[in-house]
């Protein structure tokens, strides 16, 4: 769901083990992509991973929300299955600023089902796996405890539209957005404005 051409420079948020710039380089190989995480365990998996495929992403070990890169520097930014966890919209306008005029964001995340019905399935599903992959791996009680994180992460984020309307407030154009499952995955993306 990535658009690039050849070329482009490419910021990739919570970056974890590279996995989106490795799908990224392996469609267009002539990308310069970077990656930021906070975890420097995660990107030195991701390094070593891209390495194996000859493959070469600059990483930098960082808080997301402070992007240490100059203004208008990037032709694509993007930021999968993250944005739960994040001061999200201080996130946006970090890349809202480092995004070049005419550059794109890619957003795809868990989302908050806009359905009650299809919300509450969704999280009985989501508990019944949780609690299923606890007892499989004899998780801790400390563990088990994540997945009330887990679920109330997603119970207090965005919807789809609400998430579109969260980007149109930072001063991106062109939104789009797609979701998937009745609103349980969204793919968003948005264009920083041509005379910002």
């Amino acid at each position: 769901t990535i658009d690039v051409q050849s070329g482009q420079k490419v910021l990739d948020v919570c970056a974890g083990t590279n996995a989106i710039g490795i799908a990224l380089l392996e469609k267009q190989p002539d990308l310069q992509i970077h990656a930021i995480d906070r975890s420097r365990a995660m990107q030195a998996v991701g390094q070593e991973s891209a390495r194996k495929l000859g493959m070469h992403i600059d990483s930098t070990i960082g808080d997301v929300h402070t992007l240490p890169f100059p203004d208008n520097h990037f032709d694509v930014v993007t930021l999968q299955y993250a944005s739960r966890h994040l001061r999200i919209m201080d996130v946006c306008h970090e890349i809202r600023r480092v995004l070049k005029p005419g550059g794109h964001f890619y957003h795809c995340d868990m989302l908050r089902p806009p359905n009650k019905i299809v919300e509450w399935i969704y999280y009985a599903y989501l508990r019944f796996c949780l609690n299923f992959t606890a007892l499989l791996f004899r998780s801790s009680t400390s563990a088990r405890h994540c997945k009330e994180y887990f679920i109330n992460a997603l119970r207090m984020f965005y919807s789809a539209d609400e998430f579109s309307d969260l980007l149109r407030d930072v001063g991106f154009e062109e939104i789009s957005s797609q979701t998937l499952l009745g609103g349980m995955i969204g793919y968003h993306r948005a264009m920083k404005p041509l005379d910002k």
